[in-house]
């Protein structure tokens, strides 16, 4: 079994089998984390991904880490917060296991997630975070390491708080 770390810092600079990254549906940069992801790889991540067709919300892609020091990075496109009435639950969920799916198919060990959705999309923190340690949990037994990387401090206290028994 896996251990589940958590961690708050810059997901780019993580030295993981992959990161994944909250995009758009385009797949071709945005801000937050997905411009960062997409500043510190390269213009050829923007390139490869041009060819995947985008992505639906929910569902996730694989390209190449290209600069970055993760050799992959996945892709997944969560939902816009709608109040809680919208499957949004089920879309988030689906999120974390569309990308721990494609990882397990690429024989990654190490994986790195951001919060998912709970930037410009609007989903309460908290019921995020729920949410992807509960996927992450899940999860353990197929991976080596499983991060979650929290941009701010105050969002790494909220995952401690939730997985007291994280690393």
């Amino acid at each position: 079994m896996g251990i589940l770390r958590i961690t708050q810092g810059d997901i780019t600079g993580l030295s993981l089998d992959a990161i994944v990254n909250a995009a758009n549906s385009s797949l071709l940069g945005g801000g937050g984390v997905d411009g960062a992801i997409h500043r510190a790889a390269g213009p050829r991540l923007r390139e490869y991904n041009a060819t995947l067709g985008g992505c639906p919300t929910g569902e996730a892609r694989i390209s190449p880490g290209f600069d970055l020091p993760a050799r992959w990075v996945i892709s997944t496109v969560g939902p816009v917060w709608q109040g809680g009435t919208q499957g949004g639950e089920e879309m988030l969920r689906s999120c974390y296991s569309h990308a721990l799916s494609l990882a397990r198919e690429k024989a990654i060990r190490t994986i790195a997630f951001p919060a998912i959705s709970t930037g410009v999309y609007g989903y309460p923190k908290e019921q995020a975070a729920t949410i992807a340690l509960e996927e992450m949990t899940h999860a353990l037994d197929d991976f080596a390491e499983i991060v979650a990387c929290c941009f701010s401090p105050a969002d790494a206290a909220l995952y401690r708080q939730l997985c007291p028994q994280c690393q």
